[in-house]
């Protein structure tokens, strides 16, 4: 059962906390940064991309997010992976924000998070795995220089009504399609052009802005809610199905670049055919 971060008890929040510090402090937190590094591929570039810009943007996370439930478990069998739901906790003071879950906002200096269980002070949280030199967490909640508001309702309602899972050229482009008005791209420049699952990366600010967004906790928080965005999307459009069903043929200028329904999804063996449905693995409260 995963849960609101909003309902946890506070005994849920610690036992969450402690096991996310041990996973850590195990070594194995990190491999998922550099997993999610890895596999961080835009359009531009001419390989194979599962995680970003692309129809495989859902199911890969959904795998991801499995991977870290499954070590959270082997070291607290009680504990799951909560979600945030940030179409309700809307401010920097909200949960999932709190000291005794994942501490607060950056200073104004730095960014640097100093409250919480992952701050820099706490010995426990050193940041090993990234794009810059920078050894602690940091956070920018609402981009203070140029504020922006997070996605609402409405706006994760827009994706959930569009009934087709994805359309052609299958990348950052389309203006149609579940997976991209969830995941956020769209037209335009600036934060306008920002849209749900990448509005809320860009909200959060520091470390959550680039390829390894993975070392800020509220990672996983907000990549359950959108699991399960795509969860109630399967279940209002039941007819539908993830797409593209086939791979793009050799003609085609996606050939080779995205991952087809029947597709093994790297760096796993799973298919997205074999994570649409999780029923029997977890569900959401």
């Amino acid at each position: 059962m995963r849960k609101n971060a909003g309902a946890l008890t506070a005994t849920e929040r610690k036992r969450f906390v402690d096991a996310v510090l041990e996973v850590k402090r195990r070594g194995e937190y990190d491999e998922f940064v550099r997993t999610h590094v890895a596999y961080f591929a835009a359009d531009g570039e001419t390989q194979l991309r599962t995680a970003h810009m692309a129809p495989s943007f859902l199911p890969w996370h959904r795998r991801f997010l499995l991977d870290m439930e499954n070590a959270l478990r082997r070291v607290d069998a009680s504990v799951t992976l909560p979600y945030w739901d940030w179409t309700r906790d809307r401010t920097a003071t909200s949960v999932p924000w709190t000291k005794d879950l994942l501490g607060g906002n950056g200073r104004r200096s730095d960014q640097q998070v100093t409250t919480g269980p992952f701050a820099y002070a706490t010995g426990n949280w050193t940041i090993k795995v990234g794009v810059t030199d920078g050894r602690y967490l940091t956070r920018d909640l609402g981009r203070a220089a140029s504020p922006i508001q997070l996605p609402t309702k409405d706006d994760v309602s827009w994706a959930l009504n569009d009934p087709v899972y994805d359309v052609q050229p299958w990348d950052s482009t389309v203006t149609r399609g579940f997976r991209n008005k969830l995941e956020g791209w769209g037209t335009g420049s600036g934060s306008a052009s920002w849209h749900n699952h990448n509005r809320v990366h860009r909200w959060v600010g520091g470390a959550m802005l680039g390829a390894a967004s993975v070392n800020d906790p509220v990672f996983w928080l907000h990549h359950a809610y959108l699991d399960m965005q795509w969860e109630r999307w399967q279940q209002a459009h039941s007819s539908h199905r993830y797409l593209p069903a086939a791979p793009p043929g050799t003609g085609d200028a996606q050939h080779g670049r995205v991952v087809a329904r029947h597709d093994k999804l790297p760096p796993w063996s799973d298919t997205p055919d074999q994570l649409e449905n999780m029923s029997g693995v977890y569900r959401y409260e």
